[in-house]
């Protein structure tokens, strides 16, 4: 019985201790682009890729940390973080785009819901064919409906005007790598 309370408090707390990895990649992931910007010469889809360097980090650890597996199954997962980046970006622009004529808070929410969705999506797909991750779609679910209802904070996040700080980063990326961890365990 005092295994099982001390095997539960472990677990949460390194559930814990990965929320706060999320946290601070999310804080990091908007100060970036100032700095990326200083590079010269680099194609757009590259730069929104390095924007999500401190996530794709974060999901190397957690990889390497919680699966049984090389370090290269660690490292294709955080490539395919980066690529999962900047197809969220990328969708979340396109459906932006396509909803020029609803309200702007209405917009947001539909970019921001499409972006995490796409987002989750790609990482999970993307994780579950190495062999770093669970092969059973249901393991990945839970990720797919965090990282879809945390991308609404786009709508939050563009309604008060930040720029250099962001509510979506921080419980996005806090919220999407709880969930990779327990779909990693499964």
């Amino acid at each position: 019985m005092i295994q099982a309370i001390a095997s539960t408090d472990t677990s949460r707390n390194s559930l814990l201790m990965v929320a706060a990895g999320g946290v601070v990649s999310g804080i990091l992931t908007p100060l970036l682009p100032a700095l990326i910007d200083q590079i010269v010469g680099l194609p757009g889809q590259l730069r929104i890729s390095l924007i999500a360097v401190p996530f794709a980090a974060l999901v190397y650890i957690l990889v390497r940390r919680f699966s049984a597996n090389r370090w290269w199954a660690s490292a294709l997962a955080a490539i395919v973080t980066m690529v999962a980046f900047v197809c969220a970006v990328n969708a979340a622009i396109f459906i932006e785009g396509q909803t020029a004529g609803a309200a702007t808070v209405m917009r947001y929410l539909l970019a921001g819901l499409t972006g995490g969705i796409v987002g989750s999506a790609v990482m999970a797909l993307g994780i579950a064919v190495l062999p770093a991750g669970p092969r059973n779609a249901a393991a990945w679910w839970p990720m797919l409906m965090t990282g879809a209802l945390a991308g609404t904070l786009l709508a939050l996040d563009n309604a008060l005007g930040l720029d250099r700080s962001s509510f979506l980063y921080p419980a996005w990326q806090a919220g999407v790598a709880v969930r990779l961890v327990m779909a990693l365990r499964s």
